[in-house]
């Protein structure tokens, strides 16, 4: 473990090109001139701070908190781990926020048309903060894989999406967790876009059955690490914290 106070440089080869056309949004989405640094002001650097008093008691139960008459149909499972700085220390009251597919490969959300059914006892959203450990847990449904229209209809794997709030706005990390043994994960044009496979592989969630529960839910075990060399990849900052 690192003393404080160093730095661990990242590996800039790990992240992946902003122009990528296998990942066909990339080609309108990428930066055609320089980027230029734009320093935060007092807004963003003075919050948010969250406590876990702002969670509802079924925040981090995707099963049941927008249930209606039951329970959200699906393959039970729990996903848990830790938040981590660079040299492997937890990291205490993060805010965590996941939301995903359906069972069935469908979001809540207005423009998503794909033909699978809506779960009316699934909303697809939760949150959960970490602990004194810097350990997070929310149960949920696994998502299904669902086709989109890249390079005719490519299929994404079984994914979360989630978000992490530092202590200021402009620390916010937004990322994807997939599942091991997920045969899809090697075909998705987004993992693609990552050159090291040891980077993809910091995004798989592994099955952990220590902590699954007998009769009802399968375990997945996903640390996330916010900066160094064996950082998580995030959308928003690649480069971390």
């Amino acid at each position: 473990m690192a003393p404080l106070g160093d730095i661990i440089r990242r590996d800039r080869l790990a992240h992946p090109q902003a122009f990528t056309p296998a990942y066909k949004t990339s080609v309108l989405r990428s930066p055609r001139r320089a980027l230029v640094s734009v320093e935060p002001g007092p807004g963003e650097n003075t919050g948010p701070i969250f406590k876990a008093n702002i969670l509802a008691p079924l925040d981090n139960d995707l099963i049941r908190n927008y249930a209606k008459d039951g329970e959200a149909v699906g393959e039970r499972i729990i996903v848990h781990g830790k938040v981590l700085d660079e040299t492997g220390r937890p990291v205490r009251n993060t805010l965590l926020e996941v939301w995903q597919a359906n069972a069935g490969g469908r979001y809540r959300h207005h423009n998503d048309s794909y033909l699978a059914a809506l779960d009316p006892n699934f909303g697809g959203a939760g949150r959960c903060m970490t602990d004194d450990d810097g350990n997070y847990f929310f149960r949920t449904i696994r998502p299904g894989p669902y086709p989109w229209r890249n390079n005719g209809s490519d299929w994404r794997p079984a994914h979360i999406h989630f978000s992490l709030f530092g202590d200021a706005f402009v620390q916010r990390l937004v990322s994807q967790l997939y599942f091991e043994g997920d045969p899809l994960i090697h075909l998705c044009p987004i993992l693609g876009t990552l050159p090291d496979d040891a980077a993809r592989q910091r995004l798989v969630a592994k099955l952990d059955m220590g902590n699954s529960v007998p009769f009802d839910a399968l375990a997945y075990r996903f640390d996330i690490v916010l900066r160094g060399r064996r950082q998580t990849f995030f959308e928003t900052q690649p480069e971390g914290l």
